[in-house]
């Protein structure tokens, strides 16, 4: 857990020694590759993950998650278009579909999360997003492409749960099977963060729209030992 020496007893949501008042903070639920943290951090500081074929700026703000936090939260996950990092299809959140969804959650501040976003929706970091609406109604489609749509998924430890996904959900989407790197990366994420094994998370990932019918749990838990 990384400490900020200006954060105050109630999670960094009161002022600083300096007079200036600290920054706002949110959870940014991952359910796809970011649940990995050695990728998220290719997010924070920039770089190129493994096995990816694309290298991030950056955020303004280059420092780890002041905490990170495990959930299961209602929706399905499934696979669509195709991702310029991994090759194959990205993974994306309906909260409207039946199942359950593994999340890791990151908390940080209201400007690391619009600059992840603004990576994951490929435009350039540097501009924070206004969160009035996502916050105020649960939702906001800032656009028509993939991850420009926020979500609110509740309150965590009196911060606000915030995702992205694309607009249409899986009724809008085209399906597309994820490439093999990218399920080695939701993998260790899993494991990371919800402790699951190879098996598990291979019924999992093997089983979701626009993967079933192009792998099998046994060939995804083969990636994955």
């Amino acid at each position: 857990m990384w400490n900020d020496p200006y954060d105050t007893a109630d999670g960094g949501t009161g002022g600083r020694p300096d007079g200036r008042e600290s920054p706002p903070l949110v959870w940014y639920a991952a359910y796809g590759s970011n649940l990995d943290a050695a990728r998220l951090a290719c997010y924070l500081r920039g770089g190129r993950p493994d096995g990816g074929a694309h290298e991030h700026p950056g955020c303004r703000d280059p420092r780890p998650p002041r905490r990170t936090a495990a959930a299961v939260l209602p929706g399905t996950l499934y696979f669509a278009g195709r991702s310029l990092t991994w090759g194959g299809g990205s993974a994306f959140y309906d909260p409207d579909r039946p199942g359950d969804v593994p999340f890791r959650a990151y908390l940080l501040t209201a400007g690391q999360f619009s600059d992840i976003a603004a990576q994951e929706m490929r435009r350039s970091p540097g501009t924070d997003l206004d969160l009035t609406r996502v916050l105020a109604d649960g939702r906001a489609e800032l656009g028509p492409g993939r991850y420009e749509t926020l979500l609110r998924l509740g309150t965590l430890d009196g911060h606000p749960l915030l995702t992205f996904t694309a607009p249409g959900g899986l009724a809008g989407a085209e399906p597309n099977a994820p490439s093999a790197a990218y399920l080695r990366t939701l993998g260790r994420g899993l494991a990371e963060s919800h402790g699951w094994g190879p098996w598990r998370a291979a019924g999992y990932l093997a089983t979701r729209p626009g993967a079933a019918g192009h792998w099998t749990p046994g060939a995804v838990a083969a990636l994955l030992e």
